[in-house]
């Protein structure tokens, strides 16, 4: 009698990126301050850098005609095609520490980092 095994197959979609409560917490926090309030967060990867591609975070009135729209605790946040490749996966938080506070991102795809580390390679 033969047996046959099932593999674990994921179903649920992997994410280009997820953002942590904190860090939307603070997204939220500075978009308050715009004026006028802006519709959303753009994430994205953008070449330059000492080690190839930088990340980069800025705010939207509207999604791009390619962007694929996620939304976090009633944030938008808008991601392109090619920028999705290289986030596949990263996670975006805001630390505050006594030295600096800003927001990290932990990137699976990344195969080495510059030393001011605000740039990355793939």
């Amino acid at each position: 009698m033969a047996t046959t095994t099932t593999p674990n197959v994921e179903t649920t979609p992997k994410l280009p990126v997820n953002l942590t409560p904190t860090a939307v917490i603070k997204v939220k926090e500075i978009m308050s301050q715009q004026n006028p309030v802006p519709a959303g967060l753009r994430i994205g990867v953008v070449g330059g850098g000492c080690s190839g591609f930088s990340y980069s975070m800025s705010f939207e009135n509207a999604p791009g005609v390619m962007d694929k729209v996620y939304t976090f605790d009633d944030l938008k946040v808008y991601v392109d095609a090619t920028s999705a490749m290289y986030l596949n996966g990263c996670v975006v938080d805001f630390v505050e520490t006594l030295e600096a506070s800003g927001f990290k991102f932990e990137n699976p795809n990344v195969k080495s980092t510059c030393g001011c580390g605000s740039s990355f390679n793939v």
